[in-house]
């Protein structure tokens, strides 16, 4: 019979607890630090397809394995206008108290047409919000279908990137262009990704938000 002194016993243990240990602190870092807030519309709200399966979700499971995890909170809303969000936001931002506000609208804004000095001026009122409320902002563009006319779709674009220089913001200039021209991956509306695409969606967003995490508040 093999006698285990007891040292070796508490060795073993200590050992056997170190990934219950991690994962404990892991989730504790999680649940301690500020959250990243997604305010978005359906493109961010994983329409017509399981959530999980979403790039915001994705988003999150990526983060929560990572050394200083964080909290994602998904607040978009399928149909949301840069309105809506800008009358959501105040709330959010009181509850929530994220470190990073990831915007995401504009483009129901787009299909209807609606005055581009309109959806400028309520993005600009949500950067302003987010950092006076203490949170960096990244801001995430959308392109229109070219049957909306190069002038529009061109005014829409310029706005997000017209905002990224004059608040200084890191800047995703277009969330579907690794799946917008593939119809394989996109939904029959041609509009929304199909879940197959949402990994793409999340690459496309990746490189730009990566380097925010080092400098988020805690």
């Amino acid at each position: 019979m093999v006698r285990w002194s007891s040292w070796c016993v508490l060795l073993l243990i200590g050992l056997l607890t170190l990934p219950v240990q991690a994962a404990e602190h892991a989730a504790v870092s999680a649940a301690v630090s500020r959250p990243i807030l997604v305010l978005g519309d359906s493109l961010s709200a994983a329409y017509n397809i399981p959530r999980a399966q979403g790039w915001v979700h994705l988003l999150g499971a990526r983060i929560a394995e990572m050394r200083s995890p964080r909290r994602v909170i998904n607040a978009s809303v399928s149909g949301a206008t840069t309105a809506d969000g800008l009358a959501r936001l105040p709330r959010l931002l009181a509850r929530d108290k994220p470190a990073l506000v990831i915007i995401e609208l504009g483009a129901n804004d787009g299909l209807r047409g609606l005055p581009l000095s309109e959806i400028e001026r309520n993005l600009q009122r949500m950067i302003v919000r987010s950092r006076e409320a203490g949170a960096k902002v990244l801001l995430l563009g959308i392109e229109l279908p070219v049957n909306y006319g190069a002038q529009y779709r061109a005014g829409l674009q310029a706005i997000y990137a017209r905002l990224a220089q004059r608040y200084r913001l890191s800047l995703v200039p277009f969330l579907l262009a690794k799946v917008a021209s593939q119809p394989g991956l996109m939904q029959d509306d041609g509009l929304h990704p199909r879940a197959a695409g949402e990994p793409l969606v999340l690459d496309t967003v990746w490189p730009v938000l990566q380097p925010l995490l080092g400098q988020l508040p805690h």
